[in-house]
């Protein structure tokens, strides 16, 4: 029979991945002819409990560059887009999300716009694709296994006593083959 320990240490108790897809729009300064380029900076989020799910707030800034007047001149306009998503984890049987877990939030795909269009009205719409991974790290329990039969210790001694010099030194002498230069 086995003996176990139990050991208590933080590890992850809880991982999943979401993707997003989420529409926009823009109204500019000037009825846009062409979109020229869109880009997103500024990525910035943070993750919490929220009783039994986990909450992600962030936001990103969209560059959105235009021309307008029958492509005769350009400007680039901008919109921070602020979002608040939620997410079911599992966590292991074992664990529970309690004031001491720490949420980690990793962004697995960088905002990025995948689509943009100028409609009948003017208005920029574009879409945005992300991809947010979290995980939870808790405190959890292991077991591992204990020998039973561990080999006991053995008291070291620094120094050879008198009576265990003796014991070499006859060793040594028994050990001498008289005969071997002959």
């Amino acid at each position: 029979m086995a003996l176990y320990k139990e050991i208590v240490t933080k590890a992850v108790i809880g991982k999943g991945k979401k993707s997003f897809e989420n529409s926009y729009n823009l109204k500019t300064e000037n009825k846009p002819t062409t979109v020229l380029g869109c880009w997103v900076i500024n990525h910035k989020f943070k993750g919490y409990k929220s009783g039994d799910k986990i909450g992600v707030d962030g936001s990103y800034d969209v560059n959105i560059w235009y021309s307008y007047d029958n492509d005769s001149k350009t400007m680039v306009t901008n919109k921070k887009v602020d979002y608040n998503d939620l997410f079911n984890i599992k966590v292991k049987d074992t664990a529970d999300l309690s004031n001491d877990t720490d949420i980690i939030v990793r962004t697995l795909k960088q905002p990025t716009v995948t689509k943009v269009n100028i409609n009948d009205e003017g208005i920029i719409d574009f879409n945005i694709e992300k991809e947010l991974g979290i995980e939870i790290v808790g405190e959890t329990k292991m077991k591992i296994s204990v020998e039973e039969d561990e080999e006991p210790w053995v008291d070291l001694d620094d120094e050879l006593s008198s009576d265990d010099e003796k014991k070499i030194d006859e060793e040594i002498d028994n050990n001498v083959d008289e005969n071997y230069i002959k």
